[in-house]
């Protein structure tokens, strides 16, 4: 089962250790760490994806809201969420596959921000599950590095 934390906490120098520290005492997983100033600059929003049992998932949420520096914390499941990931992927290409990896971006919504004789860039910004598609779709080719953010989430839009 898995769940998205969305914290509001005081923006000050050690907070994320404190939270951090929080999951790795009781052995709580996470898979994914976002974090990053809201429209005020004194507070930062972590966006947490842990994983476990009911029991694990409501023994998170109590235990963040325990915290001194975290504001609010709200949870929402995958399925009640807009989520993106940023991915910067950089590839060596040649004659033969640049076609090939250009026609594979297009397909995937993936955008080219920088390229050499030899080398480029691709940046997409996707839901997590067609991030890795894309991994996949680029093995063929050789990777030189990847940098991912972590996921962030935001629950969806619902009038009352």
């Amino acid at each position: 089962m898995k769940r998205i934390y969305s914290v509001l906490v005081e923006n000050r120098a050690g907070v994320l250790c404190k939270v951090a520290g929080l999951f790795s005492r009781r052995c709580f997983n996470i898979d994914s760490l976002a974090v990053g100033e809201t429209d005020d600059p004194e507070v930062s929003c972590m966006t947490i994806v842990s994983s476990g049992n009911q029991r694990t998932i409501e023994q998170i949420e109590k235990q963040l809201n325990k915290k001194l520096d975290v504001i609010k914390v709200k949870t929402f499941e995958e399925q009640d969420s807009i989520s993106r990931e940023l991915m910067l992927i950089k590839v060596k290409y040649n004659k033969n596959n640049r076609r090939d990896i250009m026609e594979t971006c297009s397909l995937m919504r993936a955008e080219i921000v920088d390229m050499s004789q030899s080398m480029m860039i691709i940046q997409i910004c996707d839901v997590p599950e067609r991030i890795k598609v894309l991994l996949n779709m680029l093995k063929s080719v050789s990777v030189v590095e990847v940098a991912r953010t972590g996921t962030l989430a935001l629950p969806k839009c619902v009038d009352n």
